[in-house]
Order: structure tokens, then C-alpha cells, then sequence
């Protein structure tokens, strides 16, 4: 199984989180571990994944910020599933 990276349009996102003054913590963390996955072979730690869900259901987080979020839950290994091979 080919190993997930965050991509161009993620980094982005990523990055303006970051940049973003009135971005709350948990958006950071998100955006962070969504950075440091740039290049392959990092997963998402369970403190960074538990961080994006909260941004991802929070409807005071932003579009950016969610697709940083995003970005980093599709990088959290799944446990307890079977990977196609």
C-alpha cells in the first residue's frame, strides 16, 4: 500500500493555519502534524488525530482549517482493519 503524504493544496492550508492569528489550538495541532507529513513515511499520532476530529466538528473552525484537518486524519493508521494488499 502506497504511503499517504499531505499534499500541495493540504500544505497550503496547513501552512495559513499556522500563520493564522486567531486559529485555537486545536486547529494548530492539526495543521502541525499535517506539515510534518510533507514527505511520506510519518502517521498521525492519536493526540494530532483526536485534535482534527475536534476541528472537523466544530462549527466555528474555518474552511482552511478543516482541510488541514482533514488532511491529517487520512494519514492516522487505521487500527483493527484489514489493508487490502
Amino acid at each position: 500500500m502506497a504511503q499517504k503524504k499531505t499534499g500541495k493544496n493540504a500544505a497550503t492550508a496547513a501552512s495559513k493555519t499556522l500563520q493564522d492569528g486567531r486559529t485555537g489550538q486545536a486547529s494548530k495541532s492539526a495543521a502541525g502534524s499535517a506539515l510534518s507529513q510533507v514527505n511520506a513515511g510519518r502517521i498521525t499520532g492519536t493526540e494530532a488525530a483526536q485534535a482534527a476530529s475536534d476541528v472537523l466538528q466544530s462549527r466555528e473552525t474555518g474552511k482552511t482549517s478543516k482541510m488541514a484537518a482533514a488532511s491529517t486524519l487520512a494519514q492516522k493508521k487505521k487500527v483493527g482493519r484489514q489493508q487490502e494488499t
